[in-house]
């Protein structure tokens, strides 16, 4: 098959279409304004899903012919889901729930398992440069405006490899914080999808909650950050140029996971160039009923509060205890069904603004939520001594990926 191919982005979205298309016989070159798959990351520990179909995913990698090997990951089937009140259950699968992989440029992270096997296949990735996008054909890029916003800190520990998901409006408005804990390195993160002033504070807050509830020897590393930019356009192939991962607004609203979307979708892209599917069809199909279910289910968890925090934790559970296995409740409320479908028109008109791109597209998108007054309180000591040790961590050269204007 002939004819060259231009993509936009250098990540996973933008390598995944990369490496099919080279595989299927064409040229490909890749062009990222940064110097390296993962720079935009600082090792952040991320989740993939395995919750919005019942096949698995690497399973689904392998018949594309993606190699999940060729990065680490770590599995898990169990997790602490920690309530506003501070009871802690345990959503558990027989089967796989998640993986954890790290974001970066060091090897063994995704981002660079996925440049090896574009580059493997025949791609030419050419990094550092600013390609026009109307010269492409995929748009990879990643987000331009924030719809929220994560804070977390890396550090050393004795602790197990472990995974805690807390729901709690106080530490991450309108959200969750977790920690996560593999081969002896962790990060606590919180997420915020309401704009505050001061946000460093829910961090020092939710890493004093930790260290209050784990026995983990906490030894900062640096502190890492990042943004979401949520939104929903009117098409996903504009002149011929196909939008893919976050560039076409591919992302789950509800709980922030976007790299199974974005996989999916640069798959989708490559096929549809090689005539083999309809990109527009295939993402309608598939993809964007799970994203309208996931801010379909975002806004409803922005009205609720702890004690709707709280109700959903207890309805996890007890889920479970009817069917045996915690992944299911992930997976019914993905379910793009009736109820959802019915609550869909006024969780639009409530949590998202219209707009245009650029690029000639108009969208729907979620702003960056201004913060409610029960966002003001003071930190308590805890976390007061936790924001005086990392001063002194920085000190010591410790960086920080944020701006201190965040803090």
């Amino acid at each position: 098959m002939d004819g060259r191919v231009d993509i936009l982005g250098a990540g996973l979205s933008g390598l995944a279409a990369a490496t099919i298309l080279a595989k299927g016989g064409r040229e490909v070159h890749v062009h990222e304004l940064r110097k390296d798959s993962g720079a935009r990351f600082d090792g952040d520990f991320q989740g993939i899903e395995n919750w919005t179909s019942q096949k698995d995913f690497f399973d689904e990698m392998r018949d594309w012919g993606l190699d999940p090997e060729a990065f680490k990951s770590d599995p898990f089937s169990i997790v602490d889901l920690v309530h506003p009140d501070d009871v802690i259950t345990n959503p558990i699968t027989d089967g796989v729930a998640f993986r954890v992989v790290e974001r970066g440029t060091a090897k063994h992270c995704i981002d660079q398992g996925f440049k090896k096997m574009a580059e493997s296949a025949g791609v030419k990735i050419h990094y550092g440069v600013r390609k026009d996008p109307l010269d492409c054909d995929i748009i990879a890029a990643g987000p331009k405006q924030s719809s929220a916003v994560a804070f977390g800190e890396i550090f050393k520990t004795s602790h197990e490899n472990h995974v805690t998901f807390q729901l709690n409006d106080k530490l991450a408005p309108g959200a969750y914080s977790y920690m996560i804990i593999i081969d002896g390195v962790g990060l606590i993160c919180t997420c915020l999808w309401r704009k505050q002033r001061r946000s460093g504070r829910f961090l020092d807050e939710t890493i004093a909650w930790y260290e209050r509830n784990y026995e983990l020897e906490r030894i900062p590393i640096k502190r890492v950050g990042g943004k979401g930019d949520f939104s929903i356009p009117d098409r996903y192939i504009v002149d011929g140029r196909h939008y893919v991962g976050e560039a076409g607004g591919l992302q789950d609203f509800m709980w922030g996971f976007g790299m199974r979307y974005a996989i999916t979708s640069g798959v989708l892209a490559a096929r549809s160039i090689m005539g083999e599917v309809d990109y527009e069809k295939e993402v309608r199909g598939r993809l964007l009923p799970l994203v309208k279910a996931s801010a379909t289910n975002r806004f409803l968890m922005n009205r609720m509060g702890d004690r709707g925090f709280k109700a959903v934790a207890k309805y996890w559970m007890r889920d479970q205890r009817r069917s045996g296995d915690g992944l299911r409740f992930m997976r019914r409320i993905y379910e793009p069904g009736l109820l959802r479908r019915m609550i869909w028109p006024v969780a639009r008109l409530a949590l998202l603004r219209r707009g245009a791109s650029s690029d000639g597209r108009r969208h729907l998108r979620m702003p960056f939520r201004k913060a409610l007054k029960r966002d003001v309180w003071e930190p308590s000591m805890e976390a007061m001594e936790v924001s005086k040790q990392w001063k002194k961590t920085q000190k010591k050269g410790a960086k920080t990926s944020f701006s201190s204007s965040d803090q």
